[in-house]
């Protein structure tokens, strides 16, 4: 299959700049999430609102913002859709693990998002 969507990145990368497809939106993605909202010059409604919610108590109203947020978020890129959520309070912060189906193949994909005091740890699941 020929290669969809081509971009680049210079993390975690060793002399490998150029990513395509499913790897470029998980990175995409990734730089959404990594951004507080209000950080970003001339758009102060790109970005995450989780940072600002991290160490607030995890009651059903704060878990319903960091839902609505993440599916915002999903929604803002329409070379994907969200399948599923899931959100669990830990010790130093949360971790978000979501589902996405890749649309251009079909392709299922999943990346859980560690949310913790000043850092964001991402893993990236397999392309099933």
């Amino acid at each position: 299959m020929a290669t969809l969507y081509r971009g680049f990145s210079t993390i975690n990368r060793n002399k490998k700049f150029r990513i395509t497809d499913i790897e470029l939106v998980k990175q995409d993605l990734l730089n959404h999430f990594s951004i507080r909202k209000g950080e970003r010059l001339m758009n102060p409604n790109f970005g995450t609102i989780i940072w600002g919610v991290l160490f607030d108590p995890l009651d059903d109203y704060t878990e319903q913002l960091v839902l609505d947020d993440v599916k915002n978020i999903v929604g803002y890129d329409p070379r994907v859709s969200l399948t599923n959520i899931n959100l669990v309070e830990q010790d130093k912060g949360l971790l978000i693990q979501i589902d996405l189906t890749f649309l251009a193949t079909n392709e299922a994909t999943s990346m859980s998002l560690q949310f913790d005091s000043d850092s964001l740890t991402i893993t990236t699941g397999s392309v099933y």
